[in-house]
């Protein structure tokens, strides 16, 4: 601390300025803030992978699809031909035994009953597909 007495008024007490010196605390925290930069570890942002060596397995080959429609009338088609109840639980059955069960992609019109489409879901599951998805939902949203 420091005081600063400057030439007052003429004859009378001189005029008493009181400033803090600021240079010493700020030359402290600079030395403060070099010692705590230097005192951090260097942080290396590295993830350690192990990576199988060698050639990469060949990608599976894409699985079979079957479409399977369901008409406004209740009228099933397999791959685009018509099939009867009988039929089509014998097509599935043969598709559930095969090692790779193909894919079964179920398209109902969008004027059918549910009782045709849920009962094509139950045949299969009843049979042992495993592999069902229905397809062309986006006709069921309403467009208003």
């Amino acid at each position: 601390m420091g005081m600063n007495v400057g030439s007052g008024s003429e004859g009378g007490d001189p005029e008493v300025m009181v400033d803090m010196n600021t240079t010493p605390l700020i030359d402290v925290m600079l030395v403060l803030l070099i010692m705590l930069i230097i005192t951090i570890p260097i942080q290396t942002h590295a993830v350690k992978l192990d990576l199988p060596a060698g050639n990469p397995p060949p990608p599976p080959a894409p699985p079979e699809v079957v479409t399977v429609d369901v008409d406004f009338d209740g009228t099933i088609l397999w791959n685009d031909e018509v099939v009867d109840r009988q039929g089509l639980d014998a097509r599935i059955l043969t598709a559930a035994a095969q090692p790779v069960q193909p894919e079964l992609h179920l398209r109902p019109n969008k004027l059918v009953t549910y009782k045709y489409v849920a009962a094509v879901m139950a045949d299969a599951q009843r049979l042992g597909l495993t592999k069902l998805s229905l397809v062309g939902n986006e006709q069921f949203i309403d467009a208003n």
